[in-house]
């Protein structure tokens, strides 16, 4: 059987001293590859640097890590793909371990976990935001994954090219994660080795403002994807309120046959009558989302699965490591 054909996907901002670095390890490690860099309105000399080094460089224009990989997984034709942040942070070398694990055991996406004892490299505070939004994403959609937030992975074609990619910013990450999860595909993880940025770079993620997009985009998932629990629950919310302002207007009520307190008893049914619409939206929308949660899957299962033996890329890596 062939090998299959690679694509090396590096979305880039301001990485003019980092990505040379990128693209050199990545060409070690994936000889066979093409390494694709997409810049995105650099004011320094990324694309230069890109370019000079050997990868194919082309620009998007709407700013935000989101866009870049909407337009890299709509252009760019692959057998796999490996995506990977152009900040010279995740380790080269093991993308040949993660295709295998991929191809061995057919899966649709392998995430690369970060496993460090650099501090500089992976600071306290994204490493209890990525507990967190990693431990909400667990309870609600699966618990098959560990580090949510890593921007090095490995997607087959029919998860790349069934993505809708609706995010704008670093909440993409989230959205890989869901979207595998939602489809029921067959992913893994392999550890991975995180590192510190080169000196001279500097990060572009800001640890609250990303950290509540993220959040939010958490939030959007939930109610787009669950809709009963989360309009159930706002229900429910509003239903105990309603009920709770009611039992002193009932009380007085069976007791003197008088409701003194016509606000509070107007405000309890029309917190009441909120709390059913809330459900009945739930309800109705929960169809809607299983019927495209279908046409998804359709979609997804319409495009052929990795169809090359892991001995054909492990045959291809000897030739070139003899």
């Amino acid at each position: 059987m062939a090998a299959p054909r690679i694509a090396v996907l590096i979305p880039c901002y301001n990485e003019e001293v980092a990505i040379p670095g990128v693209v050199a390890s990545f060409r070690a490690a994936l000889p066979t590859a093409t390494i694709h860099v997409y810049d995105n309105n650099s004011s320094d000399g990324t694309a230069a640097a890109a370019r000079a080094a050997g990868a194919e460089v082309r620009r998007e224009p709407q700013q935000g890590k989101g866009h870049v990989v909407r337009r890299m997984l709509a252009d760019v034709e692959a057998d796999l793909y490996v995506l990977v942040d152009g900040d010279g942070t995740y380790d080269a070398a093991a993308a040949p371990g993660m295709i295998r694990r991929l191809l061995e055991h057919r899966l649709d996406l392998v995430t690369g976990t970060r496993v460090t004892e650099e501090k500089a490299a992976y600071r306290p505070g994204h490493v209890l935001g990525n507990l967190l939004l990693t431990g909400m994403v667990r309870l609600i959609f699966g618990n098959r994954i560990t580090d949510m937030l890593s921007g090095y992975r490995v997607f087959s074609r029919r998860f790349a090219k069934s993505f809708p990619a609706l995010a704008e910013g670093f909440e993409t990450e989230t959205e890989f994660t869901v979207h595998a999860l939602e489809l029921r595909m067959p992913v893994d993880e392999v550890p991975t080795t995180y590192g510190a940025r080169p000196p001279g770079s500097t990060s572009k993620l800001n640890t609250w403002r990303d950290g509540f997009r993220i959040l939010n985009a958490i939030l959007l998932l939930v109610r787009r994807e669950r809709p009963l629990p989360f309009f159930g629950l706002i229900g429910l919310a509003l239903a105990m309120t309603g009920l709770g302002l009611a039992v002193p207007v009932v009380q007085t009520f069976l007791g003197t046959g008088l409701v003194p307190r016509l606000p509070t008893a107007v405000l309890s049914m029309g917190l009441v009558l909120l709390a059913s619409l809330s459900l009945a939206c739930g309800l109705i929308l929960d169809t809607v989302t299983r019927g495209r949660l279908e046409a998804r899957r359709m979609a997804y299962l319409a495009i052929p699965a990795p169809d090359f033996a892991h001995e054909a890329f492990s045959n291809e890596s000897s030739r070139n490591f003899p």
